[in-house]
């Protein structure tokens, strides 16, 4: 199943609003096969949070099926950044009927 740019940015739930509040941008460059590539732009460039915006996206992202990675193009999401999320939506599947949690 394809996922359009709106769709992604649909989804990147709770970071919208930061976003917005701080002119930060999300750019959907390529949505092809399941693989979302994004740009941080805007109020994003140069801000020490963006890594912190960039799991959080990832984490929304990842949870969707359509999705097969989410890549930055920018380089905002360091690996172990993104190790922590696959661990951690892991262990959240493993765990069954509980609710996924938010990265705050």
């Amino acid at each position: 199943m394809a996922i359009s740019a709106e769709e992604v940015l649909a989804e990147i739930g709770p970071v919208q609003e930061i976003l917005d509040a701080h002119d930060g941008v999300v750019t959907v460059l390529d949505t092809s096969d399941g693989n979302i590539m994004l740009s941080l732009d805007g109020g994003c460039t140069g801000c020490s949070s963006t890594p912190m915006t960039a799991m959080q996206i990832y984490y929304s992202l990842k949870k969707l099926e359509a999705i097969n990675d989410v890549i930055f193009v920018n380089g905002e999401l360091p690996e172990y950044m993104r190790t922590f999320i696959d661990q951690k939506m892991a262990k959240e599947s493993a765990e069954g009927d509980q609710e996924p949690g938010e990265i705050v």
